[in-house]
């Protein structure tokens, strides 16, 4: 077998593995409680893309927002309705603390650690989930990605043959272990799994549910549109406990 068959070989079974450990979404109406307008929400991962977009726009949703950051330095914004809290997701102790007295939780939990196995967002999120679950805080948002459970493959070709299996192939793994996470807790939740993200302006118009992507080329989607999207979450039940797709 050549080098570069070996290489297909790799990223097909890459993608088999990703569609059977992500989770495998059941879309179906849903019987958790129908949700009040949540008043103060935390955000993790506030200092990303994405995490900068739910602060954004929640502050302009009139939510009070929590900034749960490593480093506050990076998110130099100041609102009446915010507050930044020094912390890291790793410290289960201090995530309980922060999480403590919230209506919901927003995720936008990432990294750039690619190349090396780590459980940053598995063990992240799993610290979110039994702090959620001790203080009794019901409705969990969190993005991962297409290309994981059902969804596997529908980034299109060049992330199923190339970006994923040679550039993000722990990271992809680790958001299998995520999402088993979250299905596994007893929060009402939301898996939004975006497509390739820009820093395009927010359209307001996104595909959204089951059977988003192709199986030949990229799908994307601004940040601005996702946090949107995480944020309707909040107050509509239409996909909890299932993993949406989105994108343009």
């Amino acid at each position: 077998m050549t080098l570069l068959g070996a290489f297909l070989a790799y990223a097909i079974a890459l993608t088999i593995a990703l569609a059977l450990n992500g989770h495998r979404a059941r879309f179906a109406a849903s019987s958790a409680e129908v949700p009040k307008r949540p008043m103060r929400v935390l955000v993790v991962g506030a200092t990303g893309g994405t995490g900068r977009q739910l602060v954004a726009q929640a502050l302009e949703r009139g939510y009070e927002v929590t900034a749960l950051v490593r480093n506050p330095a990076r998110l130099p914004v100041e609102h009446a309705r915010l507050t930044i809290v020094r912390g890291d997701v790793l410290d289960e102790a201090g995530v309980a603390t922060a999480v403590r007295g919230h209506d919901a939780v927003l995720s936008a939990l990432g990294h750039k650690r690619y190349f090396y196995p780590n459980r940053i967002q598995s063990r992240g999120t799993g610290h979110i989930l039994r702090a959620m679950e001790a203080h009794g805080v019901r409705r969990f948002v969190c993005a991962t990605s297409l290309g994981l459970g059902e969804s596997a493959g529908r980034l299109g070709l060049m992330y199923t043959f190339f970006v994923i299996p040679a550039i993000l192939p722990f990271y992809f793994w680790d958001k299998t272990r995520q999402e088993r996470a979250i299905a596994a807790s007893r929060v009402d939740w939301v898996i939004v799994r975006p497509g390739a993200l820009t820093g395009g302006e927010k359209r307001c118009r996104v595909k959204h549910g089951p059977g988003i992507g192709n199986l030949l080329w990229t799908v994307r989607v601004s940040r601005a549109d996702v946090a949107s999207f995480m944020l309707d979450q909040l107050e509509s039940n239409t996909y909890v406990r299932t993993a949406p797709g989105v994108c343009w």
